[in-house]
């Protein structure tokens, strides 16, 4: 039995005025939104045009032969481990291209179609969510401390220019990614699959959930993590799901349970072990990862609930600079710019706080069965981050233990929001948190385990004293 776990020890001028009315008009064959606000709003026009699926969603999953992750002791050893430091093949051989030249020909005509018409998504989604975000800030108003941290953002974005062309370029025209495949019926129901080359065997996999503040959350921005885990054997599917003012809260983690049960019923199909899977978010991703991982985990121990994936088929859990009580994080966010008005809007209103705490929510007694469902929950940090704080993920992390669930926090030191997620792993050579990931995933497996011991360094993507500097002016 494994070793039990130890932890790592405006007054603004919005109103009720600035609340909005926001309804998803999506007919079955016809994925087109329409976003109903408030009078100001009304000429915002539909959104994305009609994308055939590329796969069918998968309306059931087969729960047999599931190992539960609580009887993998090799989990548990990888945990010692990290303590002691301190703190099917044809799907995926079919995207070599090695079926002939004609087939080359056509597979290069179809690559060109693909990117064109995925660079008209990307803008058209894009364009969209800005939009209409713009919109929303204009209503509240614009003040000092938005348009600073808009200055910001954009000199920051600029020093690490050199790294985004680089990942830019593997994301758009690398024969190892696979991207907006269908999952759902909404128009941001699209993920992004990044594979490695080899293809001897099925791979482990990671869902992940991108980050953006519940505003300008987009599966790209996990185009770094994916080719990152791709070269360790790994398979990445990024999950992009409706954002604010898109969507609320609860539209969020019904994309991304849609997303994963996806993940779950259809990987195979790719090159990806079922058994095998992690779940995985960062910042607002993970808050809305761990909201569906919940959500999950109750619906199964509810009478007559019609599920189409099962927690049980989720490995661990892994949540990167995440927050998991609303309670105490509506004024931090309000005092960095993200006002109460927009806030509860994004949350549904000050009464579903609660609903999406999950750190309140697992101490509720009603909930005692589904806590047990949970799989091991690793929650990662830096010390340094101000956009959410380390407690975030230590309490939640404890509260967890409280209740028995297999769970810890690792806590990186003077690392930032961004430092985890986008500078260290731009600076190349060895990344602690990405090493603490992939022993966690190849624990059980020695051979993979064996590969990454001798696994040459990453190379650098963006020159140190960029990196320093973006790190200064860094707005999150």
């Amino acid at each position: 039995m494994p070793s039990q776990i130890l932890p790592v020890t405006y007054h603004h001028r919005g109103t009720e005025a600035a609340a909005m009315l926001i309804k998803a008009e999506i007919e079955r064959d016809d994925p087109t939104t329409s976003l109903l606000i408030s009078s100001e709003y009304e000429d915002v026009e539909k959104a994305i045009t009609n994308i055939k699926p590329v796969l069918s969603r998968t309306s059931s999953y087969n729960n047999n032969n599931i190992t539960s992750p609580n009887d993998s002791p090799g989990l548990g050893n990888c945990y010692q481990q990290r303590r002691r430091r301190s703190a099917s093949d044809n799907s995926l051989s079919s995207l070599s291209g090695s079926n002939g030249s004609g087939a080359a020909s056509s597979a290069g005509g179809s690559r060109r179609h693909s990117f064109s018409k995925d660079v008209g998504r990307a803008a058209a989604e894009t364009f969209l969510v800005t939009r209409l975000s713009f919109k929303l800030l204009r209503y509240l108003g614009v003040g000092y401390r938005w348009i600073v941290r808009f200055l910001a953002l954009g000199c920051y974005s600029l020093l690490l220019l050199p790294g985004f062309i680089q990942v830019g370029c593997h994301y758009f025209f690398s024969s190892q990614v696979r991207r907006g495949i269908v999952y759902g019926d909404q128009p941001r129901n699209r993920l992004d699959l990044y594979f490695p080359k080899s293809s001897d065997g099925p791979k482990p996999v990671v869902a992940f959930i991108t980050g953006g503040a519940w505003i300008i959350g987009y599966k790209a921005w996990g185009s770094l993590l994916g080719q990152q885990l791709s070269e360790r054997d790994i398979i990445v599917a990024c999950i992009d799901y409706r954002n604010f003012p898109q969507g609320t809260i609860k539209d969020m983690v019904k994309d991304a349970s849609q997303g994963i049960s996806f993940v779950c019923n259809n990987i195979s199909e790719y090159g990806g072990d079922p058994d095998r899977i992690y779940l995985m978010g960062q910042s607002a991703g993970a808050h809305i990862a761990a909201c569906t991982l919940l959500e999950q985990a109750i619906k199964e121990t509810g009478e007559e609930e019609s599920t189409t994936w099962s927690v049980s088929q989720i490995r661990a859990y892994f949540g990167l600079s995440g927050g998991y009580n609303l309670f105490d994080l509506v004024d931090h966010f309000h005092s960095r710019g993200l006002y109460r008005s927009i806030f509860l809007s994004i949350m549904d209103g000050e009464e579903s706080l609660r609903q999406y705490s999950p750190e309140v929510l697992v101490q509720d007694p009603n909930t005692r069965h589904a806590v047990s469902l949970l799989p091991p929950i690793i929650l990662f940090h830096g010390t340094a981050d101000y956009s959410i704080p380390a407690d975030a993920s230590k309490n939640f992390a404890n509260t967890l233990q409280r209740v028995g669930v297999r769970a810890e926090s690792i806590l990186y030191e003077g690392k930032t929001h961004t430092d985890l997620f986008l500078q260290d792993p731009m600076r190349g050579r060895k990344d602690d948190m990405f090493e603490d990931i992939v022993a966690i995933i190849h624990a059980d497996d020695q051979e993979a385990r064996a590969k990454d011991a001798v696994a040459p360094p990453r190379r650098r993507l963006v020159p140190e004293f960029m990196l320093k500097l973006a790190r200064s002016i860094s707005p999150f």
